[in-house]
């Protein structure tokens, strides 16, 4: 089985991507408590909330990267092949 390497830039790209999630999902928090006029407590009592959906933001995210590298990796194999 090839060993792999996960590199301290790819670390750091994860992690941002993961805050920018957890940002968002803040953000839309926020959103709904303004919309529905309740207590800014919420931003600190709903935190399980807001991190579950910050961790399926990030999973649906690394899902449609996944999505796009293996057509795009699809496509490139064709494109050699036929070239050949």
């Amino acid at each position: 089985m090839k060993d792999s390497i996960i590199t301290a830039r790819r670390k750091r790209t994860e992690l941002i991507t993961l805050l920018a999630c957890f940002i968002i999902a803040n953000v839309v928090n926020a959103g709904a408590i303004i919309a529905y006029k309740t207590c800014f407590t919420e931003l600190f009592t709903q935190i399980g909330y807001v991190i579950l959906f910050a961790i399926v933001l990030y999973v649906l995210w690394s899902l449609l990267r996944m999505v796009y590298y293996l057509t795009k990796k699809l496509f490139n194999t064709k494109k050699q092949k036929r070239q050949s």
